[in-house]
């Protein structure tokens, strides 16, 4: 099979498109003929060696994997070949203590796919069958590899780890990005109002197309007092965050008393300072949030399916252009997802 292989680190580092023999399904395993997979902003960590996370070199990237089953393990009855397939990228465990609860997002022994293990920048892949999702009908491959990771990202985020109410403020950082794109869709689905943030003309109009009552212009340098503006000075019930540095760090000053900042990302930064005395002053909420459950990516590929939830798609490449791919979203060109399609 093709893949695409990161041989050393780098920002570019080096990556190559080789032959590689046809992954062997262990007994629990299923093998997924790639026909989608997401270029995400974790496929760029992995490239440069900046999680942390210890990674064994060659490894194939990608990690928001669309396609049909190939072959089977010999343990596997509930799935067949031929059938239609999304891949979680945290690949759970099924058995420790918050997997028999329904949280894999926070599975002791997960795996990330493209990262632990390899991924879906290839022809094919081989994953556990657990981490499957069934393709529901009028659901394509790019569809899914779009919404899987970025989309149940944002629906764990907003489903899971808080209540939006109707009516609620919600404030999006990021409305061209992935989690961003898919964030407005599902706050305004479920009745809010939603302020977002974007740094240049066309991703503002994308944020308003997408249902954005209002957007805000982040590369000004107040653009904190503009969204408490716009609440009437009240602030924001919630924030969806996913830059961090002092992105984080300024979405507080647009919360309202009792609100709750969720943030799932760290691209600007991992460290910043937080103001202690507001914050328990007007009992404000930070909430984590780390990929998503069983429940969260399935419910991603229903509204999907419903028309509730559409990908934004900036560009689609073959997977011999796998080095543009990178360099538009390294480059941050890029108006929502790119995707390698072999």
């Amino acid at each position: 099979m093709k893949a695409v292989q990161i041989r050393a680190h780098g920002s570019p580092g080096t990556l190559t498109l080789c032959d590689l023999p046809d992954p062997i399904p262990a007994a629990d395993e299923v093998r997924v003929r790639v026909r989608a997979c997401g270029l995400n902003r974790l496929d760029l960590w992995c490239e440069a060696g900046a999680l942390p996370i210890p990674i064994t070199l060659p490894r194939i990237p990608g990690c928001e994997v669309a396609g049909e089953i190939e072959a089977l393990g010999t343990d596997i009855d509930q799935w067949r070949v031929g059938d239609r397939v999304a891949v979680q990228s945290n690949v759970f465990c099924g058995t420790c203590e918050f997997c028999r609860q329904g949280q894999e997002s926070i599975c002791l022994n997960s795996q990330l796919l493209g990262v632990q293990r390899d991924g879906g920048f290839a022809e094919k892949v081989v994953v556990p069958a657990r981490a499957l999702l069934a393709l529901p009908a009028g659901v394509d491959e790019v569809t899914s590899a779009a919404l899987t990771l970025a989309g149940s990202t944002a629906m764990h985020m907003l489903t899971d780890r808080v209540e939006v109410k109707p009516g609620d403020w919600v404030l999006v950082v990021g409305a061209s990005s992935g989690v961003g794109s898919a964030a407005i869709q599902i706050a305004r689905e479920l009745g809010a109002h939603v302020i977002a943030t974007a740094s240049s003309d066309t991703k503002r109009a994308l944020a308003l197309k997408l249902g954005a009552e209002f957007v805000v212009d982040s590369t000004e340098t107040d653009w904190p007092a503009q969204v408490r503006q716009l609440t009437q000075k009240r602030g924001v019930d919630i924030v969806i965050e996913h830059v961090g540095g002092d992105v984080l760090r300024q979405v507080f000053q647009c919360l309202a008393r009792g609100g709750a900042v969720v943030t799932c990302g760290a691209t600007a930064g991992r460290k910043t300072e937080l103001d202690l005395w507001p914050f328990f002053v007007k009992q404000q909420r930070l909430i984590g949030s780390y990929g998503r459950n069983h429940a969260d990516a399935s419910a991603t590929l229903q509204w999907a399916a419903e028309g509730k939830l559409k990908p934004v798609i900036d560009r689609v490449f073959p997977l011999a252009q796998f080095a543009e791919a990178y360099t538009a979203l390294r480059d941050r060109r890029v108006h929502g997802k790119v995707l390698l399609c072999p």
